[in-house]
């Protein structure tokens, strides 16, 4: 006899992973046993800390919010749509739930019996793959591109995606150089040496080679329980054979690893098989806290830091952060979409804390702007900063004492920036700088002179202050200011000579015979100055380009060529390949100035392969290509 509510569901189910790949008779069968559960708005499906269900859930309308709390605040850290699964804890371990699962609308779900799915996942590997990928990565869908791992809270700016990414491909860290102990060895001894070491388990290995390992819970079960003497002899209890892995291994692969073969331990091998000695060893307690230094948490712990000590610890973290994108090739846009913010929420905590040590209050409304590098959103390396601040027009008579204040305010936000890291502007392009420090009119004076008679120095000095980034403070300053230089700049043709020309200063560093053109001076002689020769034409060439076209917002290079691209469809692909060459460029000069602990501004060409050589050559041809794009433009030809 038919069941039609039973067909109504499995229609559902077919259309969403892992029940495609079921039949359509098996799914029916399984439909016979779910229950449907109606959630009101903020109804809680399950919370932290509850026993598991004997259900898992799928979202047949509205959403559902998932959410943790840390340190008393409840955080979301994913919103389950139509089709996606939630609550599948039950199927891999048996403490409660760790997270929270809220409708956030009115919203139905499928309460799905584990013990009825479970044959299915026995017996059909893509279900049993989907639900593994699924936990062990905490994604609701590992198969969607689109939605594979949104697990950042929606009140982060940064993009969910990116820094998730980052998040699920960084190596896990993990103890190394474990202690290990012979199968002959007596396990009173093995314990003791736990006990005193403060350790959770032992690799037990033959010739250097990792057999087995023995861990609380072997000692527990079989020694405690009277099963074997304490005074037995290391094969005769430990688990074996030990599951190992390469020393690289990302936080989701461990996790995977874990679930799959049912262990709570993971020996690390030189060569990631058994066949190698033992190097390290990975614990649940390891996934636990690599899966708490997210993006995420680093913006948390900045918000809460009271010390320049803690704010320099967050972006050491980003540091390595930063490395681990790198080496497992994370896109480059991402990297920075997440390291910007993350260096926005420090100069804005060093503002507030430099704020709490002034005896008073601000004595008007004021803004911090971020320039040249952190102003685009481009700062990956910890270079120097460069900044303003611009303070509300006040009467004649307070002006001095106002700037004064805020002068001293500066100095000390620069002072904690430095602590943390950052190095101070060479030139004193900073706010503690009575030049960069004034009212509004007077910054709107100073643009209009930069803007209305242009010269070499001033143009390029000025270029720098036309990237910038609004980090803490009253908007209405950016959006006047903003106003100001759009009008000013609004078919400005002297102003436009005298800029396109700073950007095509610079061609591109290849010699008559496609030599690069490499460094002369003494310091750095023989290697490739890849910022001032490749980076920043393309910099500039964006800067122009977007200002003459009256972009207002963006000031990161990689999105101005984005924009421009949108808006000349006739020069879309050459401004395309400006913004890949600019990815690559700074890609080359990250890995450099990480992995020499400098600014990244010179590469030793010595060091690069044949393949990362053409690379950097083919981000060439685009600097010509946009400068001379430039050059007809802006009708340079009397200038150059």
């Amino acid at each position: 006899m038919k069941n039609p509510i039973a067909e109504r569901i499995a229609d559902f189910l077919k259309h969403y992973p892992p029940f495609t790949s079921l039949t359509y008779q098996e799914l029916v069968a399984i439909s016979e046993h779910i229950s449907v559960k109606y959630l009101e708005k903020h109804q809680i499906l399950f919370k932290v800390g509850d026993a598991t269900h004997s259900d898992f859930y799928v979202v047949a309308n509205g959403a559902i919010g998932l959410s943790v709390i840390s340190d008393a605040e409840e955080f979301l850290i994913d919103k389950c749509d139509e089709g996606d699964i939630l609550g599948l804890r039950p199927f891999f371990a048996k403490n409660n739930y760790l997270m929270t699962a809220k409708a956030r609308e009115e919203s139905i779900v499928y309460a799905i019996p584990i013990a009825v799915f479970q044959p299915y996942v026995a017996n059909n590997t893509n279900v049993q793959n989907f639900l593994l990928e699924s936990f062990a990565s905490n994604t609701r869908n590992p198969y969607d591109k689109d939605h594979r791992g949104k697990l950042i809270s929606e009140n982060i700016i940064f993009d969910e995606q990116s820094a998730t990414d980052i998040q699920y491909f960084q190596p896990i860290k993990y103890t190394k150089n474990p202690i290990t102990a012979s199968s002959s060895d007596i396990i009173k001894h093995i314990a003791q040496t736990m006990s005193n070491s403060r350790i959770g388990s032992v690799i037990i290995h033959d010739n250097q080679l990792p057999i087995g390992i023995i861990t609380d819970k072997d000692l527990r079960s079989k020694i405690a329980t009277g099963l074997f003497s304490i005074d037995t002899t290391a094969d005769k209890i430990m688990s074996s054979p030990v599951i190992t892995v390469p020393e690289n291994i990302s936080i989701a692969e461990a996790q995977m690893m874990l679930l799959k073969h049912n262990v709570g331990h993971l020996c690390v091998t030189r060569d990631g098989t058994e066949k190698s000695p033992a190097t390290g060893i990975i614990t649940e307690h390891d996934i636990v806290a690599a899966q708490a230094n997210n993006p995420g948490i680093l913006l948390k712990l900045t918000r809460r830091a009271t010390r320049s000590k803690e704010l320099k610890a967050v972006r050491d973290k980003l540091t390595d952060l930063i490395q681990n994108s790198i080496d497992k090739n994370i896109p480059i846009t991402h990297i920075t979409s997440v390291a910007a913010e993350i260096n926005i929420a420090l100069t804005k905590r060093a503002i507030d804390l430099a704020i709490e040590k002034m005896e008073t209050p601000p004595p008007t409304r004021f803004a911090w702007f971020n320039l040249g590098s952190q102003g685009r959103k481009e700062q990956l390396l910890l270079t120097d900063v460069d900044n303003i601040l611009i303070f509300e027009d006040v009467e004649a008579e307070r002006y001095d004492d106002v700037k004064q204040y805020f002068l001293q305010l500066a100095e000390k936000v620069i002072e904690t920036l430095e602590k943390i890291g950052y190095e101070p502007c060479p030139q004193g392009l900073m706010a503690n700088n009575e030049l960069w420090c004034k009212s509004l009119t007077d910054w709107i004076k100073q643009y209009n002179t930069w803007i209305n008679t242009p010269g070499e120095k001033g143009i390029n000095l000025s270029t720098i202050f036309f990237d910038y980034d609004l980090i803490y403070g009253d908007v209405s300053f950016e959006n006047s200011l903003t106003e100001s230089i759009f009008n000013s700049t609004d078919n400005n043709q002297l102003f436009y000579a005298f800029l396109g020309t700073n950007a095509i200063k610079k061609p591109a560093p290849l010699g008559f015979f496609r030599q690069f053109l490499l460094e002369q001076d003494e310091e750095h002689k023989d290697a490739f100055d890849i910022k001032n020769r490749a980076i920043m034409p393309l910099v500039d060439a964006a800067r122009v380009l977007t200002i003459s076209r009256g972009i207002k917002g963006i000031t990161n290079t990689y999105q101005r060529f984005k924009k421009l691209a949108d808006m000349e469809e006739q020069n879309s692909d050459l401004y395309l390949e400006c913004a890949e060459a600019f990815n690559t460029l700074t890609w080359f000069r990250t890995d450099e100035g990480l992995q020499n602990n400098s600014n990244g501004g010179y590469i030793n060409m010595q060091e690069l392969s044949k393949v990362d050589k053409v690379k950097l050559k083919n981000c060439f041809q685009p600097i010509n290509d946009i400068q001379d794009l430039i050059k007809n433009r802006f009708q340079l030809t009397y200038f150059t």
